[in-house]
């Protein structure tokens, strides 16, 4: 073991940096200056943005972060070897908010701030919402006002398109606004305790989706708008790039992938009640197929083969997370006007293809099938992917 003499002739580590003393609520006396920084009025809510990747500016560094509150930048580490600890005495900014721990500090004096009016800061890096402010939230429509004097719905905030990644924000901003989805993610207390494999990415889905979530509906947000970063970056990573924020892809896509892949992050199996997805949006249906004979053949061939086992009706039990609607197709002849009238057709006429009646021809490169489905169970919340 090192003696105390060569502990002291040692240079401190990032660690031991971040551990050196530092005046908090817990000591017995609390020096004044916790509770009167004279730097608080250099604070800059306008410049201070929380939705993006929470890594310092300087190392990129994930670990140990702080936020600078007068110009917005993240740096790493508190101790005096530190990038925020650097930012300070260079640029004269002094107060910083530890993403983690929630805490501010005054730098480079190194004290813990305490006071009461940084909790809307704190509320926007991480809004919570109690039982009874879920339930008021489709009874009521009151407007909120942002910091820069923008008023706004709450859950009606627009996603910042970063780049090519519109078809993943349409479909983050139809999943906010189902309730049952919706009130399951706004309490993190409901998924916080969900235990993974180690080294498993797929946590990172239900945590960032959580968190967009109550930006969305956070009531007391600096801004109107919102960015989705962080939750596409998880998206890239569980994805393993097959999506992209930088290119296009298809919504139906996504949204299959990213429900399924958050039915299995919260560790969810093949029951109906094994997930908040499962209970939301997944039904159960009768699948008949029946193989048909081709048609230049004789009938007598036909009837032969209608009578082997491979050509009789088999029925298939099977879940489904959305249907898909087939439209009429368009009319060949225009009307008077020299226009293709695109005809109204009744949501019910679509659903038809579900009624267990109606069949469907699905051919293949060597024969053919007529199948017929029948739903047997219906989810709280049926998504119909209508196909044209």
């Amino acid at each position: 073991m090192a003696t105390k003499e060569e502990a002291a002739k040692r240079p401190l580590s990032d660690d031991e940096e971040e551990n050196e003393p530092v005046i908090t609520r817990k000591h017995l006396k609390v020096d004044s200056r916790s509770r009167m920084c004279p730097y608080l009025d250099t604070i800059n809510r306008s410049v201070l943005d929380f939705d993006f990747e929470k890594l310092c500016s300087v190392s990129l560094s994930h670990l140990n972060v702080y936020a600078c509150l007068v110009c917005g930048k993240y740096f790493q580490g508190r101790g005096m070897k530190s990038h925020a600890y650097t930012h300070s005495v260079q640029d004269g900014h002094h107060v910083f908010l530890n993403l983690e721990t929630h805490k501010f500090y005054c730098l480079p004096d190194n004290y813990e701030i305490i006071d009461s009016s940084l909790e809307d800061i704190i509320y926007v890096l991480n809004p919570t919402f109690k039982p009874d402010q879920i339930v008021a939230m489709d009874t009521t429509s009151k407007m909120s006002r942002a910091y820069d004097g923008t008023t706004y719905l709450p859950g009606i905030v627009g996603l910042n398109n970063i780049k090519a990644n519109d078809y993943c924000n349409v479909i983050l901003q139809a999943l906010s606004h189902i309730p049952l989805l919706r009130d399951y993610f706004l309490r993190e207390e409901n998924y916080k305790q969900i235990k993974r494999p180690p080294g498993d990415q797929m946590i990172f889905l239900v945590q960032r989706f959580g968190e967009l979530l109550r930006k969305l509906w956070n009531p007391r947000n600096f801004k109107a708008h919102v960015s989705p970063h962080e939750m596409l970056q998880a998206v890239v990573l569980c994805s393993k790039k097959r999506f992209q924020i930088t290119e296009q892809g298809d919504p139906l896509e996504f949204m299959s992938w990213f429900l399924n892949s958050l039915h299995l992050a919260l560790n969810g199996g093949k029951k109906l009640s094994s997930s908040i997805v499962n209970k939301t949006f997944r039904g159960c249906m009768r699948v008949y197929t029946r193989k048909v004979p081709a048609v230049d053949m004789k009938e007598e061939e036909k009837q032969q083969l209608l009578l082997q086992e491979e050509y009789q009706e088999r029925v298939e039990e099977s879940q489904f997370l959305y249907l898909t609607c087939d439209l009429p197709p368009p009319p060949l002849f225009p009307d008077e006007l020299q226009e293709n009238i695109i005809p109204q057709v009744p949501l019910f006429n679509i659903l038809s293809k579900f009624n267990g009646i109606t069949e469907k021809e699905y051919k293949t490169y060597k024969d053919s099938t007529m199948k017929r489905f029948e739903l047997t169970k219906l989810p709280p919340c049926i998504i119909l992917y209508i196909k044209d």
